[in-house]
């Protein structure tokens, strides 16, 4: 059994509503990459690159997102309040290191993009956001 399916039903579908938040921003992100190429090709790049920095950085935002699920889904298990907020601080740090390294990768690695790699860390909420406020976020 799979991480994935050990998780709470809750927790998958919201993670599988990130993620397709999350795919449909980089696919608007490359689109907007490559019109602005064709616009500018000397001053906005579209190669490889962009599409490796998406590509990674959408796979480390829904992560963070699932990793913070399941952090809930077990702090909600725990006997006291003591050991639930351990649970979410000991969460949000691994987190942060995954965020971190793969900023530091974006941002030193030449091989991908480094606007491309970072901005889909925040789509999962920027998505979520617009979605409620358009009211097409259906709990």
């Amino acid at each position: 059994m799979s991480i994935f399916e050990k998780a709470a039903p809750a927790v998958r579908k919201e993670t599988k509503r990130v993620a397709v938040i999350t795919l449909v921003c980089v696919l608007i992100m490359w689109a907007v990459f490559l019109i602005g190429h064709l616009i500018a090709p000397g001053k906005i790049p579209f190669d490889y690159r962009v599409i490796l920095g998406g590509a990674g950085g959408g796979l480390v935002a829904v992560a963070n997102f699932f990793m913070m699920g399941l952090a809930v889904q077990k702090a909600t298990n725990e006997a006291d309040e003591a050991g639930a907020r351990m649970v979410i601080r000991a969460s949000y740090s691994r987190r942060m290191v995954m965020q971190v390294i793969w900023l530091i990768l974006a941002l030193a690695v030449p091989f991908i993009q480094p606007v491309a790699g970072v901005l889909p860390l925040v789509f999962p909420s920027t998505g979520i956001k617009v979605l409620s406020i358009l009211g097409l976020l259906k709990t």
